[in-house]
Formats: structure tokens, C-alpha cells, sequence
């Protein structure tokens, strides 16, 4: 993403709101309304966004884990690395989850369900039944697992990328090519659309303002205090307590030494333009080895995405209380799972939280177009969460190097 389109966004959400509210449902420019305009042209970028889901989630995780699975030096020590991430994330997102539901950011806000986006009250229902999300899982047709259920999708990629990593080399290696060359493929797609960005926010967050006015700032303030409050927690309760109970870390020296990679992980709003800066900090500054420091921080940043994991479920949650939808515990769990594992698998590039919205949203059955309910904000946003990847990365940077026996700098034993 180029330096000016973060401004260039910025200006279009900002227009955005204030010609929304202006035009209304109503006002016209040659017969035609302004919001049909909105409708059209924000539909269309949705759905180029929704094209990319199943080729990009499923190529991305194949190649992942055939990776991971298939080095013979990673082993006790990736095992352990992974198992820091799961644990990482999985508290980001029930801390999230705490307080969309304790905050109810969306529920101040009635939607027009006709006009936002139709929603599919059978996949509701059927979300409902925790039997019937551990059947999606395993799919009978593989047809179906490329026709959008994403449960199954997931599944499926998960172990056949392993099961990949398990054959003989030549026929592994023409997969894994196979594999690797779609994954680049949708990362040049995804890059396509990003270019066109500005101009699909601005159409997506008029439409919302031209459908509920003024009602929408609330909310969408909400929404953001419910972001933060997450992030907050998790940064400054959750994973001090981490490096304080588990690695005898002082969390004050690990943030004092983590400083530069923070500032230019916030400033960039990119883990992977961060990694040099943060790989530096992380082996200078906190004193963990080189030979952990290289396996860790690039893995991380492709599948260590705490915030952006803490970020989907509240999303996908928000949208669901704004469409007036009664989120079951069972469909809870099934947001929780999918935010876990989408921030593994597409969260790191451009524009890949809005995909994994989507894809969340769509397997819960509320319609992709909800993502325009908190786009006003999700740049902003976007800054703080990659800023919560790169500290979660450093964390389990830290902690994996403590249990490998390594006395780092941040260690109240050593001076920073």
C-alpha cells in the first residue's frame, strides 16, 4: 500500500459521512439516486473482495501448514512457537468477545435489512445447533467445500496441506508450486482491489450513512471504544501477565525495548514492513538468540495475528447485533473458531481483515455489505491492531526463548 492512500482513505470515509447524510435514500441526479449509485459500485467491491475468499483462505493455509509440517528442523521448538500463538490469540479474541457482548456496540443501531443486505435466517438457525457447525465441517461433496462452506474449507486445507507435506517430494513439490503460485496470484488480486479502495470505502460508508443518518456515529464510535478496550486489556493486562507468570519477564523493560518496532508498526499499519525493525528489537533490545529470533518473528507475522484475530470476532459480533440478529453460544463459538483461524491464514495482507470479515460474516449468513457499517473506522483501527501483532509476536518471541533456557535482557536477573 503506497504512502498516500492511507490519507486518500481517511478523506473518503470523512466525504464520505458528510455526503451520506446529505443525499439521503432520495436526492437524484438523472432520474437516478444517489444511494442506487452507492449501492452499485460498493456492491461491486464486496464482491471482488468475496471472489478471492476461497482461493486465498485455501491457498494460503495449504501451503502454510505443508510448510511448517514438512521442515524437519522445526519440530519441538515450532510445536512449542505455534502453541504460544494459539494461546495468544485465542485470549485477544475472548477478551473481545467480553466486551462486544458486555458493551453491545451494535445494538444502538437499527438497520434497514432490506436495503443494507439481505440476510440468510436459514444459516441463522442453523448456526444454532452446535451438532450441525461440527457437521459443516466435515462436507460429504468435496464440491461444496469450494462453493463457499467455509468451515469445511478450512478443514479440508488444513489436512491436505499436511497430508501433503507427507508425500513423496517430487509430486509434494508440484502441489506445493501449484499451490503457492494461486496464493501469489490472490495476493496480486487482493493488491488490484486495494488500488480502487478509497473509492469502494466511500461508496460503502455513504450507503450506511444515507440509510441511517446520525444513528450510525454512535454506533460506530461504540464499536471503536469496544476495539480499544480489547486491544487495551489484552496489551496491558493480558499479555504482561503472560511474560510476568509464565517468563519471570518484566512487561515494562519488554515495551521499553519493543518502542521503535511499536511506533512503526502503528505508522505503517504492516507487521511485514515492521519484521526488519522488529526481528532488531527483539534480538538487541530483549536479548533473545538469533537462531529463535529468526524462526519466530517472520512466522509470527505471517500467523501470530492477535489483534486482527480480536478485531474480526468483535466485527463479525457488531454486525450481527446491528442487523438485530440473536447470536447464539453455539454461533459464538463458531465466530471464535473462524477468528482464529482466519488470522492465521489471511489477516497479514493488505486489505485481509476485511476478507476474513466477509468470510465470517457469510458463514454466520449476515451479508458481506455489513463490513460498510465500521469501515468509517477500520483504518484507524487498522493501526492499532497491527501495532497488538508485532507486541503478541514479541511476547512469544520472549516467553518461547525463557522455556528454551535463554536468559534474555528483559529478565529482571539482566539490565536493558
Amino acid at each position: 500500500m503506497n504512502k498516500k492512500r492511507p490519507w486518500s482513505v481517511f478523506i473518503a470515509i470523512a466525504l464520505a459521512v458528510v455526503v451520506g447524510m446529505w443525499v439521503g435514500t432520495d436526492k437524484t441526479i438523472f432520474g437516478v439516486t444517489y444511494y442506487s449509485i452507492f449501492d452499485l459500485i460498493g456492491s461491486l467491491f464486496v464482491r471482488a473482495l468475496t471472489l478471492i475468499v476461497v482461493p486465498l483462505v485455501s491457498s494460503s493455509i495449504i501451503t502454510g501448514i505443508a510448510r511448517i509440517a514438512g521442515d524437519s528442523s522445526f519440530g519441538r521448538l515450532g510445536f512449542k512457537t505455534f502453541a504460544f500463538y494459539v494461546v495468544t490469540s485465542l485470549i485477544a479474541i475472548l477478551i473481545g468477545l467480553f466486551f462486544v457482548n458486555a458493551i453491545g456496540p451494535g445494538f444502538s443501531q437499527s438497520m434497514d435489512l432490506e436495503q443494507i443486505g439481505h440476510v440468510d435466517e436459514s444459516i441463522i438457525h442453523k448456526g444454532t445447533s452446535l451438532t450441525s457447525i461440527l457437521l459443516d465441517i466435515v462436507p460429504s461433496n468435496i464440491i461444496e467445500v469450494f462453493q463457499g462452506k467455509m468451515l469445511a474449507l478450512i478443514f479440508f486445507s488444513l489436512i491436505f496441506g499436511y497430508c501433503m507435506s507427507r508425500i513423496e517430494p517430487d509430486p509434494s513439490s508440484v502441489l506445493m508450486n501449484f499451490w503457492k503460485g494461486i496464493f501469489q496470484s490472490m495476493l496480486k488480486f487482493t493488491h488490484l482491489i486495494m488500488k480502487v479502495l478509497p473509492l469502494g470505502v466511500f461508496c460503502l460508508v455513504a450507503k450506511v450513512f444515507a440509510t441511517t443518518g446520525t444513528t450510525s456515529l454512535t454506533s460506530v464510535a461504540l464499536f471503536t471504544i469496544t476495539v480499544l478496550c480489547g486491544f487495551l486489556i489484552f496489551v496491558f493486562i493480558g499479555l504482561p501477565l503472560l511474560l510476568k507468570l509464565y517468563g519471570g519477564i518484566n512487561p515494562l523493560l519488554h515495551f521499553r525495548a519493543m518502542g521503535p518496532a511499536l511506533i512503526t508498526a502503528f505508522s505503517t499499519s504492516s507487521s511485514s514492513a515492521t519484521l526488519p525493525i522488529t526481528m532488531d528489537c527483539v534480538e538487541k533490545r530483549v536479548g533473545v538468540s538469533n537462531r529463535l529470533t529468526s524462526l519466530i518473528i517472520p512466522l509470527g507475522t505471517s500467523i501470530n495475528l492477535s489483534g486482527s484475530a480480536l478485531y474480526e470476532c468483535v466485527a463479525a459480533l457488531f454486525v450481527a447485533q446491528a442487523y438485530g440478529i440473536d447470536i447464539s453460544i453455539a454461533t459464538q463459538f463458531q465466530v471464535v473458531v473462524l477468528s482464529l483461524i482466519t488470522s492465521m491464514g489471511v489477516a497479514g495482507i493488505p486489505g485481509g481483515s476485511l476478507v476474513a470479515i466477509i468470510l465470517i460474516l457469510k458463514s454466520i449468513g449476515l451479508p458481506a455489505e455489513g463490513i460498510g457499517i465500521f469501515l468509517a473506522v477500520d483504518r484507524l483501527l487498522d493501526m492499532c491492531r497491527t501495532t497488538v501483532n508485532v507486541f503478541s509476536d514479541s511476547v512469544c518471541a520472549a516467553l518461547v526463548a525463557v522455556s528454551e533456557g535463554e536468559t534474555i535482557l528483559t529478565h529482571p536477573s539482566r539490565e536493558l
